[in-house]
């Protein structure tokens, strides 16, 4: 039935481009090791004295301004008779064509491509990766209308890995209905490793570029297991076929969520270690779970799109913090991962979190809305100023799903508050909700008021009552460090040219409250130099802090913009925590009882 509707809408779309507005892209490689994408656009049905080309500014799910439009270059348009038109650049994204009355009209251009990541385009000789809102640009007013796209490989590229359908019985022409699901189709072209398996009755397919020491029957295995159990939490996957691109290099990691498809980047021989094995599976897990969590069910602000500027919204710490919380569980449902190891990763991520100083100074929320001017653009104070939404709201996700499972009686837990929205906001309303509509969701299967959890945890800063939450669960957050006596500086430093140099600067640490800068050389300790060590991980300077006690006064040399200054600092207590749970002498039934369903334990 999935298909025949497929089919079905694949010919009311091929009708419709035949019949009224034609919009169709020719993209083909000329120079694939200058890294260029040569596209070609044909619009014909127009009735406009112009039309204005624009480019994206930005790409859903990558929350950040990044003017694709400075890649473009021989922008040129021709009528159907082969003359030139006038074009002319109105803004930093937007060509305007004039087309003289002209009915149809071809336009060219090309992309420079040459910036690895799940989110910009590559093109080398190798394989072409075209990430699709830095390469076509939509007619405005238009994004709602479907479009072809035809793909010449280059030379002796022989496959095309894409979430969109072909048209017909075509073997490289693409239909796209709308620009919305083109921007979301990324392509994968070369001669990239394919391998299929069929998981919750939908077919994947899983393009390997790059080689790597993977076996691809144990993936096809160990991805299945993940996406059969997320698709028993919504009880439907929306898919009949979804593609993942996978991008192997010598060091490689991060992922983006597309509507049937997405981008992994990994490590190429990470695959035969337990470590490695798990870090490319939890990052399926996450990019999959997507396929409901903002692809489908998201934030009111995200969608429609504005693809010319930014789209604020303060509540990806839902959208990306939940789907990282359940990134592990569903790798732990599989059996891929234990519970015990599930649980000391949580108690890593609890202190990655409580040992940033930005924590206590910026919510979550706001976190989240700051997203375009943050996240992806760090600088060596953010460590101070803000927290990452992805791992302060996977623990916002953690405390709720374990004060619904309590209030609840293990009847419910977060798994029914995501079932619960994604129909009554993608399947019944299709729309995005609000942070109220979510907030009244979680009560209403909690059966209690979220207020605190909203007021101190999500807009405020208030330290997480961790033993509250996991004690429902037989379990207590121990910090082995808090009676810790070992004195620090809270510079961290980095060896530059064999200099050592300060790159960071922790709030309220001695190097802090003295004075010392980011880009400070430290010379000397105590009239001691300070020489690098073959460790770059072992500086002299920690191996100098070390021999020293809390409260001891010492005096840093430092090489300030070419002038020595001597700074006095008074060594404190480290801060920083070290936590492991451990579960608790005696657990009440009640106890065991929310341990066995929040691990899904037999």
């Amino acid at each position: 039935m999935k298909h025949l509707i497929s089919l079905l809408l694949i010919t009311m779309i091929t009708t419709t481009l035949s019949a009224q507005n034609k919009i169709a892209f020719e993209v083909s490689f000329s120079e694939p090791q200058a890294h260029y994408v040569d596209v070609a656009m044909e619009i014909s049905g127009i009735k406009s004295p112009y039309i204005d080309l624009k480019m994206p500014v930005w790409t859903p799910g990558s929350y950040l301004i990044r003017e694709f439009a400075k890649n473009v270059e021989s922008f040129s348009a021709l009528n159907v008779g082969g003359t030139s038109l006038n074009a002319e650049k109105i803004n930093k994204n937007t060509w305007r064509v004039n087309t003289q009355g002209s009915s149809q009209v071809k336009v060219t251009y090309r992309v420079y491509a040459f910036e690895i990541s799940v989110r910009t385009s590559f093109v080398d000789e190798s394989h072409a990766f075209l990430s699709p809102t830095g390469i076509f640009m939509y007619p405005e007013g238009h994004i709602n209308k479907a479009s072809t796209i035809t793909i010449k490989p280059y030379k002796n590229w022989t496959k095309i890995s894409t979430g969109l359908e072909l048209l017909g019985s075509s073997a490289n022409t693409f239909v796209a209905p709308d620009f919305d699901i083109l921007y979301d189709s990324p392509f994968e072209i070369g001669n990239q490793d394919v391998f299929e398996f069929d998981a919750a009755g939908v077919k994947h397919e899983v393009a390997m570029y790059g080689g790597g020491n993977y076996d691809p029957e144990i993936l096809k295995r160990d991805m299945a297991k993940i996406i059969v159990e997320q698709t028993k939490t919504f009880g439907v996957n929306p898919n009949k076929r979804y593609v993942f691109i996978v991008h192997n290099f010598n060091s490689g990691g991060g992922g983006l969520e597309h509507l049937n498809s997405t981008v992994l980047g990994a490590s190429r021989n990470s695959y035969d270690t337990e470590a490695g094995r798990l870090r490319f599976l939890s990052l399926v897990s996450h990019e999959y779970f997507h396929l409901w969590n903002v692809k489908r069910l998201r934030p009111i602000a995200l969608g429609p799109f504005n693809y010319e500027a930014e789209n604020y919204t303060t509540n990806l710490w839902i959208a990306e913090g939940f789907t990282a919380y359940y990134q592990d569980i569903y790798t732990k449902r599989a059996g891929l991962l234990s519970p015990e190891r599930y649980v000391a990763n949580l108690a890593n991520l609890i202190g990655q979190v409580e040992n940033q100083p930005g924590n206590r100074v910026d919510p979550v929320s706001q976190a989240s809305f700051d997203s375009w001017i943050k996240q992806y653009r760090p600088n060596e104070n953010s460590a101070n100023s803000t927290i990452s939404y992805y791992s302060k709201g996977a623990l916002i996700a953690l405390i709720m799903d374990l004060e619904i499972i309590h209030s609840s009686g293990g009847k419910s837990g977060l798994d029914e508050v995501m079932k619960a929205m994604y129909e009554e906001y993608y399947l019944k309303k299709s729309r995005g909700y609000t942070d109220a509509e979510f907030k009244a969701m979680a009560e209403k299967i909690a059966g209690k008021s979220f207020d605190d959890i909203y007021a101190n945890y999500i807009n405020g800063v208030k330290t997480i009552d961790y033993n509250k939450y996991l004690n429902y669960a037989g379990l207590s957050l121990v910090d082995d460090a808090v009676s810790g006596k070992e004195a620090y500086l809270g510079a961290n430093t980095s060896l530059r040219d064999g200099k050592i140099i300060v790159t960071s600067v922790l709030r309220e640490s001695p190097a802090w409250i003295s004075g010392l800068n980011v880009n400070d050389e430290i010379l000397a300790m105590d009239d001691q130099r300070i020489n690098n060590v073959s460790d770059p991980r072992l500086t002299e300077v920690n191996k100098f802090i070390s021999t020293k006690q809390v409260g001891d006064k010492i005096k840093v040399l430092i090489n300030r913009d070419g002038e020595l200054l001597s700074i006095d600092v008074t060594l404190l207590r480290n801060p920083s925590h070290k936590f492991r749970m451990v579960s608790l002498d005696t657990a009440t039934p009640s106890q065991i009882a929310v341990k066995k369903r929040w691990l899904m334990l037999k």
